[in-house]
């Protein structure tokens, strides 16, 4: 009986893991501001999973606060806009956090946080799903 308990709450736990099979988000990386006091930036990719997801918001413990954006054409000139309501990740597709595109802001980085450090990057999802990674940090302008 009680080999039979210990199976059951092995597989109940199991079943409780918070990120589901294939979504993984990889190439991370922080770069930091290139002036004291601006906002610093976070790229990734976020390869989806076997369902249609929708990224709600990233954060650090590091940061005070972090914004979705994206880099838009409007007319002849690009303009940054937040990504409001979350951002849809289908099913096996990836979205590029990348310059000039998609990124995080982060806002009021740790002073103590420096080029070589690996800062947490916590991603949250509207089905309650976390995903958590560590991105290397680099300088502005830095590679």
């Amino acid at each position: 009986m009680r080999l039979a308990v210990l199976a059951l709450s092995f597989l109940i736990l199991s079943a409780c893991n918070s990120e589901p099979k294939g979504m993984v988000v990889d190439q991370a990386e922080v770069r930091l501001p290139a002036v004291k006091g601006r906002p610093g930036a976070a790229y990734f990719s976020l390869h989806g999973g076997a369902v249609d997801e929708r990224l709600m918001s990233v954060s650090s413990p590091l940061a005070v606060r972090a914004e979705m954006h994206d880099m838009v054409m409007a007319g002849n000139v690009m303009k940054m806009d937040a990504i409001e309501g979350g951002l849809a990740v289908r099913a096996s597709d990836t979205v590029a956090f990348a310059s000039g595109g998609k990124h995080v802001m982060l806002f009021d980085i740790s002073p103590k946080v420096s080029p070589g450090d690996k800062l947490p990057l916590t991603l949250t999802f509207a089905s309650g799903t976390v995903l958590s990674t560590e991105a290397p940090v680099v300088a502005a302008g830095g590679e």
